[in-house]
């Protein structure tokens, strides 16, 4: 089926699971509409986004609804957003979520491990880390937010002026933007924001992308996609 939006009541499933995150509410009120009006609009979204970016062969990826409590406090059994992405290298694509606040898409480099981040930090700190700087400033002009995980002082050894210091400081990276509850997310606009938002960060993964800060594909660790 081709992708037509999302109905009201996905929006308002992840606002009632928010409030009651049991596994005895998701049988008696939530599975259904989540398979019907979050799961199978979900699905025929990545199917458009895979075919709009078919160089990328593994294709969008959905993700399931259960959480993953392992390791974390908090023992709710389901997650409160419906999750899909594209993969461009390990620990670098493209991301796409569903929540009672609307639909959000964005460009993530998430590394790993340790060694991960001083690479990135050390190309930051060369001559092509003003081209990341260009980019970043590009998205943010267009509404763009810079999130991920960061530190909040600076990086050791790294001097306070630096005039990249706010790029230092991530160990993440998030560029992503949000369409808000209303119309749009309930209709074919919903995939065109998407498909505008990924192609608008594509810069900065391509920029990743082309200076080795990616892990190897036999170096992952655990998935720490959310």
């Amino acid at each position: 089926m081709t992708f037509s939006g999302f109905p009201p009541s996905a929006l308002r499933l992840y606002e009632e699971l928010a409030a009651d995150n049991t596994k005895q509410a998701w049988r008696l009120r939530h599975r259904a509409v989540y398979e019907s009006d979050v799961r199978s609009p979900m699905e025929e979204l990545a199917a458009e986004l895979s075919a709009h970016f078919a160089e990328y062969a593994d294709g969008v990826r959905v993700l399931g609804p259960v959480r993953d409590t392992r390791m974390s406090h908090d023992k709710s059994p389901y997650k409160t957003y419906q999750g899909a992405y594209l993969d461009v290298l390990p620990a670098l694509g493209f991301w796409v979520h569903l929540d009672r606040d609307g639909l959000y898409a964005s460009g993530r480099y998430y590394p790993y491990a340790g060694a991960e981040v001083a690479r990135y930090r050390a190309a930051v700190q060369e001559e092509g880390g003003a081209e990341l700087a260009a980019i970043v400033a590009r998205l943010t002009a267009l509404g763009f937010t810079i999130g991920g995980d960061r530190l909040v002082s600076r990086p050791r050894g790294v001097a306070a002026d630096h005039p990249r210091l706010e790029l230092l400081r991530h160990r993440k990276i998030d560029a992503g933007r949000r369409l808000g509850p209303g119309p749009a997310v309930g209709s074919v606009r919903a995939a065109g924001f998407v498909r505008e938002t990924w192609e608008l960060v594509r810069p900065l993964l391509d920029w990743a992308a082309a200076r080795g800060i990616t892990p190897e594909p036999r170096d992952r660790g655990a998935d720490t996609r959310s």
